[in-house]
């Protein structure tokens, strides 16, 4: 698929969602219009999937009478190849394209037989290696919903009007670049997120800011073993670190579960086999899922300074323990960074976006500041990034970078607040921009007015507060004044003025005017 496809393909299924969804906000019909392109994306997978274990035989998947014995007979086998294969398994009548057929013909009432399908997907899972991953998965396409309409007609109605337009477009699953509809569903989701408001923070990072991270925790490396996400939303930061490198297994958490649902779709629908991920639903620093695991990469773009318990018991876990503090109540921006350092191989890098103010806060947060620092010499960059680069805040943020075995003591500043073009609602990173952070991360250069390293007694000397024009002068030096030829300037412009003045003078007493004074 040419570029030029892939943007119709993008732009089509925008369309569609912002056609039909009414007067419902854009983050409702979310849940629904990506619940309906997942649910088409397994039926075509599995159509194709079906084709190909009975290919020997001649038999097309949907030729196949699910009333007969024999009909029954492969159904069973075909069932049993595809939970082991695909992690699910659908009957012929519960494709998409079916119960879309079912749906564009008048009078035909389909709501019922769709959440029974829907259902069923997920029953096909249950007591095998995939049931965590399907789980509920569709509880979020709530077809009873009188956002969807009044009437049981009025939701029937819209509902087939959904099926039949998406039926119309050929995901091409069977191409050598099937990620394309992987790549057209992250950009629905910033679509999403950016009509959302304070909401889209939730569940996205712009693709960008992402990108930073991505190359910042493969530098050097194309094959990652693990990569990890505590605070995961849709999973796009993870499948982004895909993009950089080849990552054979995913991890993250996260506590809201309608965006965990859209994880998990998210993962499957780029590809990855249900066996390479393990996403979980649970408040990460409170009921940490991954205990004793150790990952490659770690990434993270956490809520800012969200609140947590803080509760004193937590001293004695292993995540905290080491440092004799916790992060305030208030702000549990270091309690993220805390927990994902705990879960940082040695080998590995981490990447965590943060509000400005995580740089220089004091109290525990100082504290916290200088066991990392002066203790561990785990801090390995500090990069700000521009005001109002993501969605439902205006806040400046930073990223700051950890590694475990590092060879220099120094830490490397980036001050790229200006690195943004301003859009219609926010600023954005341009592509210029990320190559130029992530290039100064990596040959971590000195360029005046960007970059700095700072050695470990100058941030010492600075009690530990990491605000970066303490190590970056972005003052912009005014060029020196010529004061004779400033001086010279001035006369010149007298004696023009002079020069003027006689000429309308001599001008007036031609005409027997009164000359102004």
């Amino acid at each position: 698929m040419t570029e030029e496809q892939k943007k119709k393909l993008e732009q089509k299924l925008w369309d569609i969602a912002n056609t039909l969804r009414g007067k419902m906000n854009a983050d409702e019909f979310r849940d629904y219009i990506l619940g309906f392109i997942f649910f088409k994306y397994l039926s075509e997978r599995m159509h194709l999937y079906a084709n190909d274990v009975l290919k020997q035989d001649g038999i097309d998947y949907l030729s196949v009478n699910e009333a007969t014995p024999d009909g029954q007979t492969i159904l069973a086998a075909v069932s049993e190849a595809s939970v082991d294969a695909l992690g699910y398994f659908l009957r012929p009548s519960e494709l998409f394209s079916q119960i879309a057929k079912r749906g564009s013909k008048p009078g035909q009432f389909i709501l019922a037989d769709l959440t029974k399908i829907l259902n069923n997907i997920q029953r096909s899972t249950m007591g095998t290696e995939s049931e965590d991953d399907f789980d509920n998965l569709f509880e979020d396409l709530d077809l009873t919903s009188t956002k969807l309409g009044r009437t049981e007609e009025a939701k029937n109605t819209l509902i087939a009007r959904v099926l039949t337009h998406l039926d119309e477009i050929d995901f091409q699953l069977d191409q050598a670049d099937s990620d394309v509809l992987g790549d057209a569903y992250e950009y629905l989701i910033g679509q999403f997120a950016s009509g959302a408001g304070k909401k889209a923070g939730e569940f996205y990072t712009p693709q960008q800011v992402s990108t930073i991270l991505a190359r910042i925790v493969t530098t050097g490396k194309t094959r990652l073993k693990s990569v990890y996400d505590p605070a995961c939303g849709s999973g796009s930061l993870l499948l982004r670190v895909a993009k950089e490198a080849d990552v054979s297994e995913f991890f993250g958490q996260e506590m809201n579960r309608t965006t965990y649902n859209l994880a998990r779709m998210n993962m499957i629908l780029h590809g990855v086999h249900y066996r390479n991920f393990d996403l979980k639903q649970e408040d990460t620093l409170e009921h940490p899922q991954h205990d004793g695991l150790r990952f490659e990469a770690v990434v993270a773009n956490p809520p800012f300074s969200a609140k947590w318990s803080s509760n004193p018991i937590l001293l004695s876990d292993d995540r905290f323990s080491q440092y004799g503090r916790l992060a305030p109540a208030s702000k549990a921006d270091f309690a993220f960074v805390q927990h994902m350092l705990h879960h940082l191989d040695d080998n590995g890098t981490m990447a965590v976006i943060l509000p400005h103010g995580a740089l220089f806060r004091g109290g525990a947060e100082g504290h916290i500041r200088q066991y990392l620092i002066k203790d561990r010499n785990w801090l390995d960059a500090v990069i700000g990034l521009p005001a109002n680069i993501f969605y439902g805040t205006t806040i400046p943020t930073c990223i700051l970078v950890f590694r475990k075995c590092r060879e220099t003591e120094d830490v490397l500043f980036v001050d790229a607040s200006g690195c943004f073009e301003k859009a219609k609602n926010q600023n954005v990173l341009r592509n210029s921009d990320v190559d130029r952070i992530v290039a100064a991360f990596r040959g971590r250069a000195v360029e005046a007015r960007f970059s700095h390293r700072a050695a470990r007694a100058e941030i010492e000397e600075n009690d530990y507060n990491l605000n970066i024009p303490r190590y970056v002068d972005t003052f912009e030096a005014e060029a020196e004044v010529d004061l004779a030829a400033v001086a010279a300037e001035l006369r010149a412009i007298d004696e023009g003025m002079a020069a003027l003045d006689e000429t309308i003078r001599g001008f007036c007493a031609e005409l027997g005017l009164e000359a102004p004074v």
